[in-house]
């Protein structure tokens, strides 16, 4: 019998994109500590996502941006030319825009289509392109999809963010019911996560302590949270179409 919270079979490989940091990184890690051989992919950060995969045992890095069709692809036919297979699929590539919610003429509609770019059609670019070798996978596909309490409960970064992940969350369903019984798709929604993003705010810290004086389990999420939330979803193999809130109960709020 295998050992909890391993990868089910020997030598499955994962793409994981958006993973030269935070959750991304988080979860590449964890995979390859579970004995997955993982490409670690970025847009950009090629130095970052260059670093963590030689960290990682068997690893590769391979730069994309999953918002162009093409690049996508290519990302899907160097990961089999490098390995020969794809197992698993975590979309964590993302981007946001902090803009207050009332605000509406901030969110331009040049704001919608980057965030929609790479959010959604990003992961639809990488399903699409990894969707040959998914069903051929060895006791079947799996993807994870990365997407956010926002796109849940009324709040977030931006309007157009939380619509996008939103989209994100439905098209997680749709899609499970149209890869099923071949692929699983399963999306995780984090809440608030200290991750590279609130790097930007000179009040980074003050936000974490009131964040974490209200969440019930009065503390925000670490990367490591959402990776092990991917794990448990990569190993239970009767889930499909669902949404994990990753979230310490903010929901509950």
């Amino acid at each position: 019998m295998r050992e909890p919270g391993t990868v089910e079979k020997e030598n499955r490989v994962a793409v994981v994109t958006g993973s030269s940091s935070g959750i991304g990184a988080g979860t590449a890690r964890l995979l390859a500590e579970r004995g997955m051989r993982v490409v670690v992919n970025s847009s950009s950060s090629a130095e970052a996502g260059e670093a963590l995969a030689a960290e990682l045992p068997g690893a590769v890095y391979i730069g994309a941006d999953v918002a162009d069709e093409n690049a996508a692809r290519r990302l899907v036919t160097e990961t089999e030319k490098a390995f020969g297979r794809l197992d698993v699929l975590v979309n964590c590539a993302g981007i946001t825009a902090h803009i207050p919610m009332d605000d509406l003429q901030a969110a331009d509609p040049g704001v919608w289509r980057r965030l929609f770019d790479v959010n959604v059609l990003g992961v639809w670019n990488m399903v699409t392109a990894a969707e040959k070798h998914l069903r051929q996978a060895s006791g079947g596909g799996c993807v994870i999809n990365i997407s956010s309490i926002s796109g849940i409960r009324p709040g977030g970064s931006s309007v157009p963010y939380a619509v996008s992940k939103a989209a994100v969350n439905h098209m997680t369903r749709i899609l499970a019911k149209a890869l099923g019984p071949d692929v699983r798709v399963n999306a995780v929604a984090p809440g608030m996560t200290d991750t590279p993003w609130f790097d930007a705010f000179e009040d980074k810290q003050e936000r974490i302590d009131r964040a974490s004086e209200v969440i019930p389990l009065r503390r925000v999420g670490q990367p490591e949270d959402v990776a092990r939330a991917c794990l448990d979803l990569i190993n239970s193999p009767y889930i499909t179409g669902q949404i994990l809130a990753v979230d310490g109960g903010t929901q509950l709020l």
